[in-house]
């Protein structure tokens, strides 16, 4: 299990409520806030690198620790497989934290490879803004 939380136990009636908070979590005006928060973040990286499975070491970030290190946030204490930790230092909804350890976390690419594929996504999520 990956520190997402993510199983091949979820199905049924609480799969479709578990997507149902990570869709209102991301579509949310705080979850919108957060990506586009964590684009500018990536955006302003000079290294274009994500790490797995840590929110920042030696350095480097996964997603959720771009957006830390560009608000100066120290996470250096906290567990990066405790996601409700990781939600209320962050502002954002336990089920948008394990959304996003689960994009970040593929363990079959390059850093690089990450990175480009994690930023699509955010692109890909982030909702134009009404009028």
């Amino acid at each position: 299990m990956s520190r997402s939380g993510y199983s091949e136990d979820c199905d049924g009636r609480e799969l479709t409520m578990w997507r149902g908070a990570v869709n209102s979590a991301i579509t949310g005006r705080r979850g919108q806030a957060f990506l586009r928060e964590m684009l500018a973040a990536m955006d302003a990286m000079p290294v274009k690198r994500l790490i797995a499975h840590d929110l920042v070491k030696d350095g480097e970030v996964c997603a959720i620790g771009s957006v830390a290190v560009a608000r100066g946030v120290d996470v250096s204490d906290l567990d990066p497989e405790n996601s409700e930790g990781i939600a209320e230092h962050m502002g954002i909804a336990d089920a948008m934290v394990r959304e996003i350890a689960f994009i970040n976390d593929n363990d079959h690419e390059t850093p690089e490879q990450r990175f480009q594929r994690v930023y699509l996504w955010v692109k890909e999520q982030i909702k134009p803004a009404s009028g």
